[in-house]
């Protein structure tokens, strides 16, 4: 069964970095392009990252560009957020998603294949 399972949020103090991961499992995921959202407390899921099934291709949220970088390893299927200089407006529950193949099929997508179940981020002042 295809799964996506996060891991690595944790409580941080602003100005450090954490790595998240996302493993998969079931489809051949290394086929799909593969992202971040994430979601705070009571604001809607916004977009992070994606990159594409071959990790040649990325694309970030302003907010994400400069601090952030995405990647991945087929070989292992798993998914990577580094997020550096984290600030307390990074804290949120940040998921990964797979869809389509490109960074434009994630992107314009209205509707994701598969998503994961979210790992917190806490980042404190």
């Amino acid at each position: 069964q295809a799964r996506l399972e996060e891991s690595g949020g944790r409580l941080v103090q602003a100005g450090a970095s954490l790595r998240l991961a996302c493993a998969a499992s079931g489809p051949t995921f290394r086929s799909y392009a593969m992202g971040w959202f994430r979601q705070a407390s009571g604001r809607e899921r916004e977009f992070v990252a994606v990159i594409n099934w071959s990790g040649t291709s990325t694309y970030y949220s302003d907010s994400a560009k400069g601090r952030f970088t995405i990647s991945r390893d087929n070989a292992k299927n798993v998914l990577y957020l580094q997020m550096n200089s984290l600030k307390p407006e990074d804290t949120a529950v940040y998921y990964c998603a797979a869809h389509g193949s490109s960074t434009t099929d994630f992107v314009q997508s209205e509707r994701l294949d598969y998503w994961g179940q979210g790992t917190q981020v806490t980042v404190s002042s």
